[in-house]
Order: C-alpha cells, then structure tokens, then sequence
C-alpha cells in the first residue's frame, strides 16, 4: 500500500474573501520569512483575485507559490466579473481552486462544470485543486460515499493523464469555518475511497488534501493518517502563526 511518505506534503492557505493590502503585506512577510527552502512540505497560498500582483511581488523567488481561488471556463469575451486562465498566467500562479464548496453552493457549480474548470487549469499549466465533500444532510444521511464519487467522476473521466496533474481536497462541508472537525479516522476513511478511485485510474500518487478546520492543534493527528497529504487551509490562513503551525506540522 502507498503511504503519504511517498508523496510530498502540501499546505495551501484559502484566504476566501478576506485581506486588504496593509494585512495582506504583513501574513506574505511572515510567511515568506518563515518557510524557507523546499522542505518536506511545500506551501502555497490562494488569495483573491485583486491581491495576485501583491502575492506575486511579495512571494517571487521564495519557496512559497500562490494561486487563486477559481479561474473561468472561457478564454476571454463578453463574461463580466469572470478571470480567465490566461490571466492567472500573468501574475505567475501555480495553483487554482476549482469546486470549492462555497462556489458550489453559493454560485450552483455542477460537478460537470468542475471538472472543464480543471481542463481549462490544465490546459494553461495551471495545477487544479479540486475540492470535493458532502454536507451534514448527506453525512448524516450516509451519502458520504456516494457524493465523493458523483462529484469525481467528470473529473476521472478526464483521464489519468490529466488527473496525474491535478491534487483532489477533501473539505466536508459541515466541517468548514463551524469549529467542527472530521475526527482523523473519519477524515482518512473518505481519503482512502479518493485514494481508491485515483488507484484504479493509475494515479495513486496524486496528493489528496484535507479540508475543514484545519489548526495547528489538529493538523499533525490529521497528517499521521496514511491518505491525508496536506491540508487546504480556510480562517487559520489568514493568521501566519496557525498557518505556519499547520504547515511544520
């Protein structure tokens, strides 16, 4: 069996809808003076839109990356308040959120529209985060399972080819900014049915995240799990010690 010791670890901050510029200058500092060199685990940040070009001046040449939160499934044209992937490729990004939960629900994005969002990632060299999870009606409900899979199917159906590229983030939806945490046994359980289906795709080795509630208190019972790669990280981004707790966990 594969253990996460094979595959590098990975942290990224979501910093969602928040930041100004003065705040934003100060966390980049921090973080950029505290991870140093390409350690066992890499960090990354996605900030919003607007502060890409700080993120990229502040980051540039360190050993953190950056990304954003979401990219468009058109090139260019009449979208109003869209961002292409041509446009992320100016400020630099690495990374991009494709299928956050907020989006999903908030904006009504279908798993069909997740999966051309990490197309169109990968097709400008781009590196798709795709998030996946259920809510606490499906959880309850025991659809756990069954939700994973329906919202990963466009996306495996992609091919392993392009999915090798991509990292899957788990982030149940009941455990996101409520305070309540997947416990780790409950967290791994939902990353060994991903690692399950990317195995019989052939790509075992991507990394697949945990999201929800991530601290620096939890982070290290979470990351023992042998599915559990890193964290995608909401509200304890948006404070470097917590962030950077998570990160040398």
């Amino acid at each position: 069996m594969n253990t996460n010791q094979e595959r590098q670890r990975l942290v990224i901050g979501n910093w969602k809808m928040n930041g100004n510029l003065a705040d934003n200058a100060r966390l980049l500092g921090s973080v950029r003076e505290s991870v140093a060199g390409a350690g066992a685990c890499a960090v990354a940040v996605c900030v919003p839109f607007p502060y890409l070009s700080q993120a990229q001046a502040a980051l540039s040449g360190s050993a953190v990356s950056w990304g954003a939160q979401d990219v468009s499934v058109h090139g260019s044209g009449a979208y109003t308040g869209e961002v292409s992937a041509a446009m992320l490729n100016d400020f630099a990004c690495r990374w991009v959120l494709v299928g956050h939960s907020e989006r999903r629900t908030y904006h009504a994005e279908t798993n069909e529209l997740v999966a051309q969002k990490a197309q169109v990632a990968l097709n400008a060299g781009l590196t798709p985060v795709v998030c996946v999870g259920e809510t606490l009606q499906q959880q309850e409900a025991g659809e756990t399972a069954q939700v994973i899979a329906s919202q990963l199917a466009p996306v495996l159906a992609l091919g392993a080819q392009a999915v090798a590229k991509m990292v899957i983030a788990y982030e149940p939806v009941w455990a996101i900014g409520t305070g309540r945490t997947a416990t780790p046994q409950q967290a791994q359980d939902v990353h060994a049915l991903i690692r399950q289906s990317l195995s019989e795709l052939g790509v075992a080795q991507v990394q697949v995240l945990y999201g929800g509630s991530v601290k620096g208190a939890n982070a290290a019972s979470l990351f023992a799990m042998p599915d559990i790669d890193g964290a995608l990280v909401g509200g304890a981004a948006l404070v470097a010690e917590e962030f950077l707790s998570i990160a040398a966990a």
